[in-house]
């Protein structure tokens, strides 16, 4: 029953990732032409500044998942409501902090230092406080989606980001049609969309379940403290990461022309957007994995491990490979003229996201327990000794791709040393892991790039020779994972939910 649900989760939040993704692609277009090249700078620059705390509220909610799903796989309704409650007061208190940082410190900083263009700073200014706000709306908004999400709800959080992203576009195309200043109107319809999300999560946690409550405050001062721990060794771990990767592209900035850090971005786009696909499943698995763990049930939460790093890598594999493969047509077709160094670039940045992607339900495991100052402290050592590392290697001549080949090397570590954090803190098992989940890996990786890289080798180049090598890449892929890579259960149940959907589809066609 649970498998089926993680199966379902998991399809609801692919369609909706799809549907964003176009949604998304289409606003930017619409966007771009009403604001101008000019206006969609002056956007970019303002919101940009905001969006460099846009991991906060996702940071924030994945570690609260954890103890939702924690109390629940305990079934402790009080515990749970606890738990809300506390979080309910500390977002508010983040979000009050976080305003009044962006309104002083952050304000004198856009007014003062950011170049913005000469009779448009009073729109920039409007603009950046609408942003701000919204940005303030996300934070209320995230232990919403974190309770839904620990409660398996993926369609309810799948429905609701495909609203947001058509009230963004809904917002983008009224631009054209209301009389006023594109940019401060703009400002307006998002922060009235965020108002908008932020409430119908509200409304909807409150009225579905029962600890979403206000009338009462049920305040436990230890588990604030667990909570405060927690989170903050979660989001110093995220700061590692993103300060590696700023760093390196400022490394890369300072040594090399514009166009190898435009090559960087492009390569960095690509490999984040593939690495969703595999996010969605392992959004799926967080709470059972957490309840599992919560509720005793130890070879439960082994399966779920074992066969959640299995499909998060088969998942971005599918997409991966082709790119991988016929990364210079894709990169043609899209950029018509791409950044020389983007091909490759991109690339190794694919292979460093599929390393990663494997490890994404050993993260989930190793933070069940809730003690991760020990796991945060030895990733955050080794994500700043890549940035070390990378500026070595620059410094001794070697080429800017030299970055990507640290990083690789870099999560290869990582992924051992995972491995055995993940053992200390829930005696994990190894052996068994390697031979259930790496070797079965190795195996689909091998044998559904042959076909593929034999029809890249011997077809001549051109747009039906890319069509052909990207379909038996997908086919082979898909294949070799199902028949070599799952195990006889969860081919049935793959196949049983898939059948299902598509009863479903064709009964109400």
């Amino acid at each position: 029953m649970r498998n089926n649900k993680i199966l379902k989760n998991t399809l609801a939040l692919y369609a909706r990732q799809v549907v964003v993704i176009l949604i998304s692609l289409y606003t930017l277009r619409v966007v771009l032409n009403v604001l101008g090249v000019e206006g969609y700078g002056i956007y970019s620059v303002v919101a940009g500044f905001v969006t460099l705390l846009a991991f906060l509220p996702g940071t924030m909610a994945s570690a609260t998942q954890r103890f939702f799903s924690f109390a629940m796989g305990q079934q402790d309704n009080h515990k749970l409501k606890e738990t809300f409650s506390v979080n309910w007061l500390l977002y508010a208190a983040i979000a009050l902090i976080a305003f009044i940082i962006l309104q002083t410190a952050g304000l004198w900083y856009v007014t003062e230092h950011l170049k913005i263009p000469e009779g448009r700073s009073e729109a920039a200014i409007s603009l950046y406080k609408m942003v701000v706000l919204s940005f303030v709306a996300s934070i209320f908004s995230s232990p919403f989606i974190a309770i839904i999400i620990a409660h398996e709800d993926m369609h309810i959080f799948a429905f609701l980001s495909v609203v947001d992203a058509v009230l963004k576009l809904v917002a983008a195309l009224l631009l054209g049609y209301i009389q006023g200043d594109v940019l401060e109107l703009y400002g307006r319809f998002l922060l009235i969309t965020a108002i908008i999300t932020t409430s119908a999560y509200i409304i909807i946690c409150v009225r579905k379940y029962a600890e979403c409550q206000f009338r009462k405050i049920y305040w436990n001062k230890r588990l604030l403290k667990e909570i405060i721990d927690f989170t903050g060794w979660t989001l110093l771990g995220q700061l590692s990461t993103i300060f590696r990767n700023q760093a390196v592209t400022v490394l890369i900035n300072q040594l090399f022309n514009p166009a190898t850090v435009a090559a960087r971005a492009i390569a960095l786009t690509v490999a984040n957007q593939v690495m969703v696909f595999s996010s969605n499943l392992n959004t799926g698995l967080y709470p059972p994995i957490i309840k599992s763990y919560a509720a005793g049930q130890k070879e439960d939460m082994l399966n779920l491990v074992f066969n959640g790093s299995k499909l998060t890598f088969f998942l971005m594999w599918v997409f991966a490979l082709p790119m991988l493969l016929e990364m210079e047509a894709i990169l043609k077709i899209w950029l018509k003229t791409p950044p020389p160094e983007a091909l490759l670039f991109t690339q190794l940045a694919l292979i460093e996201s599929l390393i990663l992607s494997i490890s994404m339900p050993l993260t989930t495991a190793a933070r069940a327990p809730g003690k991760m100052k020990l796991y945060e402290l030895s990733l955050g050592s080794i994500q700043i000794a890549i940035f070390i590392a990378s500026w070595l290697v620059l410094k001794a001549g070697y080429p800017a791709y030299s970055v990507f080949i640290v990083a690789i090397i870099a999560n290869l570590l990582m992924f051992q040393v995972r491995l055995l954090l993940v053992r200390k803190l829930i005696d994990f098992p190894l052996t068994p892991y390697y031979k259930k989940v790496i070797i079965p890996v190795i195996l689909v990786t091998f044998l559904s790039a042959l076909p593929g890289v034999i029809l890249n080798v011997w077809l001549p180049k051109g747009l039906l020779s890319t069509a052909l090598v990207i379909f038996v890449c997908m086919t082979s892929a898909t294949l070799c994972m199902y028949f070599l890579g799952l195990d006889k259960y969860w081919r049935e149940k793959s196949k049983d939910v898939l059948i299902s959907r598509l009863f479903k589809f064709r009964t109400k066609g």
